[in-house]
């Protein structure tokens, strides 16, 4: 009977693997040069991608563990949500995975791990990090181009990445249709800056003890007092590992592609 299980358990494992691989080769890889700087990424293209038409671009941040030189592992997380064939067909969208060395961070934070949750400083005044310049390098290169729709550019992603969302609509408010932080935090001073301009919606689990989800909820008043009205879900029985019940939330990627940056200029201007 156990090695049953055994066996049960192992080819679970295997279609597991072989599912996550099938979802990475969807993803080509690619190297961003600038001078003699370079980022890592991944590129997925709409399927039957015309370069004539123009589509939404989403770009994704990964956590602090898929850090690296392996052009891989940031796809572990979230890769899986743009793949699948009906999604593709329904949401036509460039999709870019880049990914921060191990030795750097998307945001510029000092993080205090000697207590977990880890205790937080961020320092925007600083200025980016080396990874969230080449991001940002990266970003104006797309917007460059005519097939990416200007009306339609978002950011997503978790922990570490979560907490590069936050700063990069900080840093570029006037380019993001939507944004969706998951198990991040920001700097609550800052969102003035993209209040008014940038939907959120932002995700933590109620039990997460390395990002306490206090630092959404944070952000998330803050951004109320500025005026918006985010989005917030909180999943009281989630860890640290919320992006699992996030990424399957029927209405994530309805809601993240029904925003447009002229809708989000319209509404302001209603409300001045």
């Amino acid at each position: 009977m156990e090695s049953k299980k055994l066996i049960l358990l192992i080819g679970l494992f295997i279609l597991g693997q072989l599912a996550k691989a099938q979802h990475q080769e969807k993803f080509s890889k690619e190297v961003f040069v600038q001078g003699v700087d370079s980022l890592l990424f991944r590129q997925l293209l709409p399927k039957d991608f015309n370069p004539k038409k123009s589509y939404p671009l989403v770009l994704f941040l990964h956590g602090a563990g898929e850090r690296g030189a392996d052009n891989t592992k940031q796809l572990t997380h979230g890769a899986a949500v743009f793949t699948a064939d009906s999604i593709q067909e329904q949401f036509p969208a460039i999709v870019l995975f880049p990914q921060c060395p191990k030795a750097d961070y998307w945001s510029q934070v000092t993080a205090d791990r000697s207590n977990y949750p880890v205790q937080l400083d961020f320092k925007y005044q600083e200025g980016p990090t080396q990874s969230m310049k080449m991001v940002l390098q990266l970003l104006d290169t797309y917007l460059q181009q005519e097939y990416v729709d200007k009306d339609q550019v978002y950011v997503m992603g978790l922990s570490m990445g979560g907490m590069g969302t936050f700063e990069l609509i900080y840093r570029k408010p006037e380019i993001f249709a939507a944004a969706i932080p998951i198990c991040g935090a920001g700097d609550p001073k800052t969102v003035n800056t993209y209040a008014q301009t940038t939907p959120i919606w932002a995700f933590h689990g109620a039990q997460d003890n390395v990002v306490a989800p206090t630092q959404s909820l944070a952000m998330v008043n803050a951004l109320l007092e500025a005026g918006a009205h985010p989005k917030f879900t909180l999943y009281d029985f989630a860890n640290h590992n919320s992006w699992d019940p996030a990424f399957v939330e029927p209405d994530l990627l309805p809601w993240l592609f029904s925003k447009t940056k002229n809708q989000n200029t319209e509404k302001k201007t209603n409300e001045e």
